[in-house]
């Protein structure tokens, strides 16, 4: 299916919000190499059947002017991110008069009912709804949408974000102040907070009391995402509830311990995946996801802070006691990994940044990064058409790993009954067809002692 751009206009905001060209600090959580990268995701959007003999606002007007008006206060997204030279070659935001946010309006021949509304979308379609920014225009262009239109009236809004602004739940805010604009709201209710660098910068004297360098190495030759010769393929897995509960009762009886379905399901999927890369028995292999810090600092972040606001976690083992060990020892020590999360770590985290970031601060190979997007507001953005549908992330990057697994609900729209949630797993395409068959014994786990 063909994409036609049809323009790209650059959005300033509705009133300057400044009159003097400045830099802005980041945070260490920002700066974290592992955040050198844009993370890419769409939203979709359905006409109401109902409304559709009445002319239909243009989505693309709807989206430049209220961005246009969120971009008084979050003036931050039009500036351009820069290497300083001095002392540790950190990215800082540039902010200079006169600059804006590119967005693409472009239109597509068909409906989204035709593409089962992106629910698990054909990979080389959803590139063109996105912006793909590479090497420098994404540091110098880190905010860009694209709006596009289809024949039903439905649209797509495509977001390429560079992650050392903020982190997804960052951006929510954002496009809720868009959407709260939109609907016709005078200002925005949530103020936004900057403040990066006071709120989440290094302790003087800096102090780093968690074994950081168990998991993470100093290696300043090590470039972020080191690409493999072949690059990984996407697949989407259906998991039901029923299997989910069969699971989770499954490694109750094991271990005499309950199970959230991220512990329980990461645990099974992060072994299938090693099993079926075959990776060497003597490796260390890790589990990664990012945990929300905003509630655990003390003082809690502002409500208004949008910067990044997750730490990364890591569980690792060899490969061989992944595979080997009961299931449930695996579910535990990703449970166990949350209680990690406290402000002590955190501070720790950031003083670690600070006393190593020059030397090159990597997660290595074999990392499996996960994260659920179940839960996070992302149904709540809101611009007149009710929220989207369908939310689905295109970034291949995630904590450190180039094999991101993301937990998705189902489109709202699609057809038929929505049982469990849909599991999107990025790996080579030459483990992907015995990944599948792990991932087939989810059906039938009762009675196999193996788990």
């Amino acid at each position: 299916m063909d994409v036609k751009i049809e323009e790209t206009t650059i959005i300033h905001p509705s009133t300057p919000p400044f009159n003097d060209d400045h830099v802005l600090s980041l945070s260490h959580l920002d700066t974290d190499i592992n955040l050198h990268v844009t993370f890419r995701y769409l939203r979709v959007y359905v006409n109401d059947p109902e409304t559709q003999t009445r002319e239909q606002p243009n989505p693309f007007h709807v989206v430049t002017s209220s961005l246009s008006s969120a971009l008084v206060q979050y003036y931050h997204y039009t500036g351009s991110l820069i290497h300083r030279v001095e002392p540790d070659d950190r990215l800082e935001l540039h902010c200079q008069a006169g600059n804006g946010v590119p967005v693409t309006r472009a239109v597509v021949a068909c409906t989204l009912s035709e593409m089962n509304y992106l629910d698990d979308p054909d990979e080389s379609f959803t590139e063109k709804l996105v912006p793909d920014p590479r090497g420098e225009d994404a540091l110098t262009r880190p905010f860009i949408l694209q709006v596009t239109r289809f024949k039903c009236g439905g649209w797509v809004l495509g977001a390429a974000i560079h992650h050392t602004l903020c982190d997804g739940l960052g951006a929510t805010i954002f496009f809720n102040a868009m959407a709260e604009l939109a609907r016709g709201a005078g200002q925005v209710k949530l103020e936004p907070v900057w403040a990066r660098s006071s709120l989440l910068g290094p302790r003087d004297p800096p102090r780093v009391d968690f074994p950081f360098h168990e998991f993470l190495s100093l290696d300043k030759n090590s470039l972020p995402y080191m690409e493999p010769s072949k690059p990984a393929v996407r697949e989407c897995f259906k998991v039901k509830d029923e299997w989910l509960d069969r699971l989770k009762g499954f490694l109750r009886e094991q271990s005499g311990s309950n199970y959230t379905t991220f512990e329980a399901l990461g645990a099974f999927i992060w072994r299938a995946r090693v099993m079926a890369s075959k990776i060497p028995s003597k490796e260390t292999v890790k589990f990664a996801y990012a945990t929300n810090i905003r509630r655990t600092m003390k003082p809690q972040l502002p409500h208004g802070y949008w910067g990044n606001g997750c730490v990364p976690m890591y569980v690792q083992l060899l490969a061989q006691e992944l595979v080997n060990q009961p299931l449930s020892k695996t579910a535990d020590s990703i449970k166990n990994s949350k209680f990690n999360t406290t402000d002590e770590y955190v501070r720790s985290f950031i003083d670690f940044q600070e006393l190593h970031y020059h030397e090159g601060i990597t997660a290595g190979e074999r990392v499996s990064g996960f994260t659920d997007w179940r839960h996070l507001g992302h149904a709540t953005v809101d611009f007149g058409w009710g929220g989207p549908v369908t939310v689905f992330p295109l970034s291949r990057h995630l904590v450190g790993s180039i094999e991101p697994c993301f937990f998705l609900p189902y489109s709202s729209a699609s057809e038929g009954k929505k049982d469990g949630f849909k599991v999107l797993v990025y790996l080579q395409e030459e483990a992907m067809a015995d990944f599948k068959k792990e991932m087939e014994k989810l059906e039938h786990i009762i009675g196999l002692s193996r788990f």
